[in-house]
């Protein structure tokens, strides 16, 4: 079964889309499907949609709506977070790649850490 990994995006230019600092304030999402063996299947690029009235709980929500596995940020909030993990679905840190290929890369390479409670921002 395919993986569905989404980035936070600044731009919509696929694998070469510059990552957002913050998922909730990215301007798109980029969705990358990745087969068992590693090999890229698909790559989507998607507008967030931003938290509208419904606050962290709508944005997390267009995630999981896009039937992603698996969200690689930079910086979450501690409800999102726990929203996600509400849902079952695993967030990673990564505040090293400047773009999704880097990141991807380094998430198949298994280097990436699976985010805490205590990693997330304390803003939210």
């Amino acid at each position: 079964m395919n993986q569905k990994i989404v980035f936070p995006t600044n731009e919509n230019f696929g694998l070469l889309s510059k990552r957002n600092a913050h998922f909730g304030r990215a301007n798109f999402y980029t969705v990358v499907e990745v087969s068992r063996e590693g090999n890229i299947e698909d790559v989507l690029v998607v507008r967030n949609e931003g938290h509208k009235a419904s606050g962290c709980s709508g944005a997390v929500e267009n995630i999981c709506v896009l039937g992603a596995d698996t969200l690689i940020v930079s910086g979450i909030g501690g409800s999102p977070l726990q929203g996600f993990a509400q849902k079952g679905l695993a967030v990673y840190y990564d505040n090293v790649s400047m773009n999704v290929a880097q990141s991807l890369e380094a998430f198949l390479a298994d280097q990436l850490t699976l985010m805490q409670p205590h990693m997330s921002c304390t803003h939210h």
